[in-house]
Parts: structure tokens; C-alpha cells; sequence
């Protein structure tokens, strides 16, 4: 889940950067930045976590089809959650009200799931999470619903394609700013546009830590070394027209300010001394 609620303006990394604030404020942490490192421990339960929110993610886009409600997704994503022994990540998250994020079309992110039905030609954007044994899990995928136009499924493409050029920078000694030159690379170079106002964030006990994950090169930006027992959520927006977007009358459905497509992929992701590793891959 990114981070959400925002009030869209023009300096956009310094908003962002508000929102990890006031998750660390209310979490009763100083506001400097401070990333936390996980130890093998922490690692470990986080990869249980990471495994509950692939297994649902599964269940839920092979449920993904016509004539499905984005209302029933929700009640199959929370009764799994149930049987897993985890709790939701996102619902009662500063007032979300459902354990399931489901983003039609040119929804970006946030999209509350309701009585809307999945029809042929749709892409429908799932993000989910869980917490778990005191840590959190958050991955999301974009789902084609049968058939979809050309350009929708090359967006749909770039878009993962982006994630994982992105994590295949998280080595030791790199920097963030390599992932978010990657992905922003990548989405550019094939005529799309990235979400500035929304990014990935760090992950743990906390939903949302430090530091925040741009997809994009911001100029004075904080831009830390990559380090062993870093975990992120890594997760690019990518819109095939413009890259603004609004924010609707409801305080969460995130959408394209032209009304075009908008495709979104993330995964949890530990640092470890020989790289990348995926806590939310499916097995």
C-alpha cells in the first residue's frame, strides 16, 4: 500500500516525505528519517508474511474475472486472511475501510472495493497486505480481465518489467536512487509516464518506514546506501498517458487526471548480503 490521503502540489518528494513523518509520529519516533535494518530474525518471520500475501494475491487473480464484484474479492481476500492466522495490513489503516485495495482502469491505487463488476477488457490493480507475528507483508499485481487492447497490455508489461529492473538493483553498496533511475528508465524509454505524488517505502513492523522509494530521480532527495537487512516496498505507478492524476471525493481512489490506463506492480523486498530476495514471490 502506498502512501495515501495526499494533498497533490508541486513539491512532490517533500510530501511524500510528509506522509513517512507522520506515520513515524504516530508511531511515537523522531521525525528524522531513520531506517531501521532487520536482523536474520525479523527477516524470517517477514518471509512467512511475504508468503501469506503471495498465496492470497494467487487466490485472488485466479478469482479475477467478468462478472466478479471488486465487493467479493475484498470477502475472499479477508477470509483467507482469517485461515492464515494473519490480520489485514490495510483495513482501519487511517480510516481504510476494507482489507483489499482493487484499482480499476485508470483507478491508480486505492481503489475501494464496492459493488463495481469486473468486465471483459478491464485490468483491475490488486494491492494487498498483511501483518503477521508483529511485521507487515505488501504486494500488489495488475490482472488483465479476458481480453485487453495492445497498448493496455503493453503498459500492463513495462509495468512489471519496471519492478523487477528495479529490484535487481537493491545490492549492497548501491544506491536508492539506482532502482528509481531504473524504473524510471524503463517506463520512459517505452513512451509511458510515472505517478511522482505516490512511491514504495520501507517495511517491518510499521506499514510505512523509511526511507521512501521514489520511481523516479528527484534532485536533492535523500539517497541513502543500500545496506544488508534493508527490507522496501518496492512499487511503480505507471500511467500510459499523463503522469498526473487526482485524488476523488471518497479521500483514497487515486486516478488519471486524462482518464487512460494506469498499471501497478510491488513486491516486499529483503537486502541481503548476496542481494535481492523477493518475501512476496509465489512459490
Amino acid at each position: 500500500m502506498i502512501l495515501p490521503q495526499l494533498t497533490i502540489g508541486a513539491d512532490r518528494s517533500i510530501l511524500l516525505k510528509g506522509y513517512v513523518e507522520k506515520d513515524r509520529i504516530r508511531a511515537g519516533l523522531e521525525k528524522e528519517a531513520m531506517i531501521t535494518l532487520k536482523s536474520k530474525r525479523e527477516i524470517e518471520i517477514m518471509r512467512d508474511a511475504g508468503k501469506i500475501v503471495a498465496e492470497i494475491l494467487d487466490i485472488l487473480r485466479k478469482n479475477c474475472k467478468a462478472g466478479v464484484s471488486t465487493c467479493k474479492l475484498d470477502q475472499i481476500a479477508e477470509e483467507q486472511i482469517l485461515k492464515q492466522g494473519a490480520s489485514p495490513a490495510f483495513k482501519g489503516y487511517r480510516g481504510y475501510p476494507r482489507a483489499l485495495c482493487a484499482s480499476i482502469n485508470q483507478q491508480v491505487v486505492h481503489g475501494i472495493p464496492g459493488n463495481t463488476i469486473l468486465k471483459e477488457g478491464d485490468i483491475v490493480g490488486l494491492d494487498f497486505g498483511v501483518s503477521y507475528k508483529g511485521y507487515f507483508g505488501d504486494a500488489a499485481i495488475t490482472v488483465p480481465i479476458g481480453r485487453i487492447d495492445l497498448e493496455t497490455e503493453k503498459l500492463v508489461k513495462i509495468t512489471e518489467e519496471c519492478l523487477y529492473l528495479g529490484i535487481k538493483q537493491l545490492v549492497p553498496g548501491n544506491h536508492l536512487s539506482d532502482l528509481s533511475r531504473a524504473i524510471q528508465t524503463h517506463a520512459e524509454s517505452n513512451g509511458f509516464s510515472l505517478v511522482r505524488e505516490f512511491g514504495g517505502h520501507g517495511i517491518g513492523k510499521h506499514l510505512h518506514e523509511d526511507p521512501m522509494v521514489l520511481n523516479y530521480v528527484a534532485k536533492g532527495n535523500e539517497d541513502p546506501r543500500l545496506k544488508p537487512g534493508l527490507v522496501l516496498a518496492i512499487e511503480p505507478m505507471v500511467n500510459m498517458g499523463t503522469e498526473n492524476v487526482q485524488i476523488l471525493s471518497d479521500g483514497w481512489t487515486v486516478v488519471t487526471l486524462d482518464g487512460k490506463p494506469s498499471a501497478h506492480f510491488e513486491h516486499t523486498v529483503a537486502i541481503t548480503e548476496n542481494g535481492p530476495e523477493i518475501l512476496t514471490q509465489a512459490a
